[in-house]
């Protein structure tokens, strides 16, 4: 019993920091990287598709982003779900190639994207401590109805917070790198 709460509390867990790494994915730091556009999503034929669906994107050079969209009636619906974005980005279009340059970032930028990148790890410590409550209050409930002693209570509270700690290392360990990221020059 104990140890399937632990299980389903890391599992949880895990899937929080998936989270914060898509977040970061979306930071845009002065490289040019696909992950950029992921969340980005274009009308096509009256459903959202994300662009990756719709284009290839490529890395043409190390500020530069390179989309081919596979229809080139769709190049102008790109164009717009780009600028719509709030990623400040603006598309610059030669026929059927759309090239999305990365502007330098400046130091007030780097300072604001490192508050942004910040608020996204405690949003994601938070959902671990609360996974931590909610499994420690599952603990309590099978102590509740004797399914379990106090001692293993005690023992899989314990588990629990070793377990959270851990996570939250691990948060800060990638908030360390994206900062560290986002700062460089």
């Amino acid at each position: 019993m104990i140890e399937e709460i632990k299980e389903d509390a890391d599992e949880r867990m895990q899937k929080a920091l998936s989270a914060l790494e898509a977040a970061f994915s979306k930071i845009r730091t002065g490289r040019a990287h696909p992950g950029i556009l992921t969340g980005i999503t274009v009308d096509y034929y009256g459903s959202e598709t994300p662009i990756s669906q719709l284009a290839n994107v490529t890395v043409e050079d190390a500020r530069t982003l390179t989309i081919v969209p596979w229809e080139k009636k769709i190049v102008p619906d790109v164009e717009r779900a780009i600028l719509k974005s709030d990623l400040g980005l603006t598309p610059t279009t030669a026929g059927e190639v759309i090239r999305l340059p990365m502007p330098a970032l400046t130091e007030e930028n780097r300072r604001e994207l490192t508050k942004v990148a910040r608020g996204e790890a405690e949003n994601i410590r938070v959902a671990i401590r609360n996974v931590r409550r909610e499994a420690n209050a599952d603990l309590k409930e099978l102590r509740a109805e004797k399914e379990i002693t106090e001692d293993d209570e005690r023992r899989g509270n314990e588990m629990i917070q070793k377990l959270t700690d851990q996570r939250i290392g691990d948060v800060d360990k990638a908030l360390d790198t994206k900062e560290a990221d986002l700062l460089e020059i």
